[in-house]
């Protein structure tokens, strides 16, 4: 029997989706047209989990070259020896947070997400079902938790704010929870999830 959780996730991701980027909130920046974007994946997983559902987020460590300290989904690069987006997602979250990908099932994907940092991110939205214990990854993860998906499914819990990027403010989506503050690229793929659930 599916719960609701899945019904309800499974029906937003049949519905149409616009696009995905760094720059939605911010329409002045102009980007080169014959810009190389690198390919990455990352894994929205969503625990199916007695006390509720949850999305299973990373805390990046603060030494890092991309993004240190922030929140993101496990993920990363596309290598060459990877058969494809969905391979890599699931090896990069086996490898940061010890999900093994037996106890993963892909329902979608998400709009591919530009960042600015130069990646095209493939966003897989994933069922877990079972007992999970986190391992995070020494050197990549500070930290492991998980956010209840009816928080970050409900828009008006989202706020634009701004900050300095290369000189510039800078717009973006942000939807704190608790000591967390998720923000950036992270929450514009919720977002957009959230906004398909609520249509």
């Amino acid at each position: 029997m599916i719960c609701p959780a899945e019904a309800g996730l499974r029906l937003a991701l049949s519905r149409p989706a616009g696009p995905s980027s760094d720059f939605d909130l911010n329409p002045d920046i102009r980007l080169a047209e014959a810009r190389l974007l690198r390919p990455a994946a990352v894994l929205m997983a969503v625990w199916l989990r007695p006390e509720g559902a949850g999305v299973i987020l990373t805390k990046r460590s603060s030494r890092l070259r991309h993004h240190p300290g922030q929140i993101a989904f496990p993920g990363g690069k596309v290598d060459d020896t990877d058969a494809g987006p969905e391979a890599a997602a699931l090896r990069e979250t086996r490898e940061e947070i010890g999900l093994d990908p037996a106890q993963v099932d892909i329902i979608g994907t998400l709009p591919v997400h530009e960042t600015v940092t130069g990646f095209a991110v493939t966003p897989f939205v994933g069922l877990v079902r079972g007992e999970f214990q986190p391992v995070p990854e020494a050197g990549e993860v500070d930290e492991v938790f998980v956010v209840p998906l009816a928080h970050v499914l409900t828009p008006g819990l989202y706020s634009i704010q701004k900050r300095r990027w290369m000189g510039e403010w800078r717009r973006y989506y942000a939807v704190p929870y608790g000591p967390y503050y998720i923000w950036g690229a992270t929450a514009r793929i919720l977002r957009g999830l959230a906004e398909r659930v609520q249509a």
